[in-house]
């Protein structure tokens, strides 16, 4: 689905653009593990961009982009490109095919949704089914469907011919794209992380234009997030840097059943979210607020006390120790086909890293 502003609700506001790196990464179709659609869009933007001086792959998949490569410190900014999904698992003799989770899913979410299933040969539709309310008994009706309650759906009469269509293994997301809701709040399939990529992809652009610039600086897209921050893992290991940020995802929670009492007061519109915890190296947190407010940028704070959800657990313990740091892009509805993010809150945490990077001293370290 091509993204588009619905006229209804943008006729009160300023036209909005979004930026079309962003919605080509939204776009792309990446199950953790099989992240090829994202990172062909990330080569597309940065691999022969000018001021870029060295662009790698690795055997987990990472694309990694360097800047400025004699300066130090180095700093490594991660966003992970790959998306929850589902994996066919089995299929049976009347061509129906059942699937298991690739990353966290809500049991409530899957049923009744169109998918396309990726295959050697091209994407396939399909449908994921279960028995429809009429069936069921009133007991029934309230249970959460299981796992292998639900299946999905490719019109095939059989197993033989299903067979040559998909293969144990294929996997499949849902078949939605990105639209504009109002003004610059979108919704989409896999904002979490396509944002986050986007956002330390697009400061490393705008960095290779910098010339007064002291650290060299690496922008990391990370596979396999979902299933265990397995390529920034790698990633950190191989690069070692001095310092790093990882930019993700947080729930906004100004929706009416978010308790903030539970779960803190985060804002859709509020401005990157700026994480503080024993993950987080305290130097760090404090540069970037400083950061922030030096350059008018509106951040909100969040508390972390454990190695939080996201690529910072990785990176922190690689090697003797990472100064880490995690910058959050609110957003609600996260591991749904309708996540809304604000892309003006994108912008801003684009303009928090470029901030950031530039002002790293020479050889400066944030140890403490």
């Amino acid at each position: 689905m091509s993204s588009n502003t619905n006229p209804e609700n943008a006729a009160a506001l300023p036209p909005f653009t979004p930026p079309p790196f962003l919605v080509e990464l939204l776009d792309a179709k990446s199950p953790t593990g099989h992240e090829f659609a994202s990172q062909a869009v990330v080569d597309k933007y940065v691999k022969s961009a000018q001021g870029v001086a060295r662009y790698e792959k690795d055997a987990l998949g990472n694309r990694i982009a360097t800047v400025n490569p004699a300066g130090n410190p180095t700093v490594m900014f991660a966003g992970h490109i790959d998306e929850i999904a589902l994996q066919v698992s089995y299929i049976d003799d009347k061509g129906f095919l059942y699937f298991d989770f690739l990353g966290g899913h809500d049991l409530v979410i899957p049923s009744g949704r169109r998918v396309r299933i990726l295959t050697k040969n091209g994407p396939v539709l399909g449908v994921t089914g279960k028995r429809a309310v009429h069936l069921m008994s009133a007991e029934d009706r309230r249970k959460v469907p299981e796992r292998h309650d639900m299946w999905l759906d490719i019109g095939a009469g059989n197993r033989e011919e299903a067979e040559k269509i998909v293969r144990i293994g294929d996997p499949a997301v849902y078949d939605v794209g990105f639209e504009l809701l109002r003004g610059s709040v979108g919704v989409a399939r896999a904002f979490d992380d396509k944002a986050g990529c986007y956002l330390v992809m697009e400061a490393l652009l705008r960095l290779a234009k910098k010339e007064a610039l002291a650290a060299r600086v690496i922008s990391v897209g990370t596979t396999q997030e979902e299933i265990g921050t397995r390529g920034a893992q790698v990633a950190a290991q191989g690069l070692n840097p001095d310092v790093a940020i990882a930019v993700d995802v947080t729930h906004a929670t100004d929706h009416p059943d978010a308790d903030n009492r539970k779960f803190g007061r985060i804002s859709l519109r509020g401005g990157p979210v700026i994480a503080r915890g024993p993950n987080i190296n305290p130097l760090v947190f404090d540069r970037l607020v400083e950061v922030a407010e030096t350059l008018g940028i509106p951040c909100q704070i969040q508390a972390e006390p454990r190695p939080t959800g996201t690529d910072a657990r990785a990176i922190q313990m690689a090697n003797a120790g990472v100064a880490c740091g995690l910058v959050s892009v609110p957003l609600r509805y996260m591991h749904t086909p309708g996540e809304i993010v604000d892309l003006a809150v994108v912008e801003q945490g684009v303009r928090l890293l470029v901030g950031f990077a530039e002002s790293l001293k020479p050889g400066e370290t944030f140890a403490w």
